[in-house]
């Protein structure tokens, strides 16, 4: 079965990426050094706790928690401009307006591609960037089914993209760069590591996007899982149903 992403998924993810952007925006050091007398060492190590604490009740799936926790850290930041000390400044985007990355070759849609489409959507807009055709046989090893712009066509039809494009056939992160992303989605077998996206993005255009992690592959019709799934079922029955047909001597 399909698991629906709820809307307190999406909302603790932002809890956590807003905290995060928030803290990053402060200079407890020079704080600490204008105000001596205060423990602001202790209420940073505080709201990193708490962060850390979201980060691991999100990554459980227990997201009500992961909010509540991250409202504690958020509550400890706000303290700072109530007490005159310092304001932090908090990501301007409203959750509508949060920019979401994912790419892929999106060839043969299926149900699993649907469901992933759909879970990053629940994020913010989602951009997507289709793999050209001479990406996907030097990563693949095989031509795609279906071309490039064919391809795009149908991803950029699907209800929950707000926009799609041709990615670049040279450099993965310059589709990154266009869109400037506050969260990437990636799927679960693309092989990037979450903490290597995030440094090539700081590195490129000086932030840090949240990269989360699809969770597996969806099962559909039976025990398919992929496009490469549903190119072999078919390869199989095209082959059975030409031996059968030899058998009885129809060609």
């Amino acid at each position: 079965m399909f698991r629906v992403p709820c809307v307190s998924e999406a909302r603790a993810l932002r809890y956590i990426f807003n905290v995060r952007e928030a803290l990053r925006s402060l200079d407890f050091e020079g704080l600490s050094r204008r105000y001596p007398d205060l423990n602001l060492r202790g209420l940073y190590d505080a709201v990193v706790r708490y962060l850390g604490d979201a980060e691991y009740y999100a990554g459980r799936g227990d997201y009500e928690t992961a909010i509540a926790t991250a409202s504690y850290a958020e509550g400890l930041l706000d303290s700072l401009k109530y007490l005159g000390l310092s304001e932090p400044r908090w990501p301007e985007a409203p959750l509508e307006e949060v920019r979401v990355f994912v790419g892929g070759t999106f060839d043969l849609i299926h149900p699993g591609h649907v469901e992933f489409l759909r879970y990053a959507s629940s994020f913010g807009k989602l951009y997507v960037a289709v793999a050209r055709d001479v990406n996907v046989v030097r990563v693949k090893g095989r031509e795609p089914v279906l071309d490039e712009l064919s391809r795009l066509k149908v991803v950029s039809s699907i209800r929950y993209v707000y926009e799609a494009f041709l990615g670049d056939e040279v450099d993965m992160f310059r589709s990154v760069e266009r869109v400037k992303p506050h969260i990437i989605v990636l799927g679960p077998d693309q092989p990037f590591k979450e903490e290597e996206v995030v440094g090539e993005v700081e590195r490129r255009l000086g932030y840090k996007p949240k990269v989360v992690r699809f969770e597996e592959k969806r099962v559909f019709s039976g025990k398919l899982r992929g496009s490469s799934d549903i190119v072999r079922v078919l390869c199989e029955r095209a082959c059975k149903s030409r031996l059968e047909a030899s058998s009885q001597g129809s060609f």
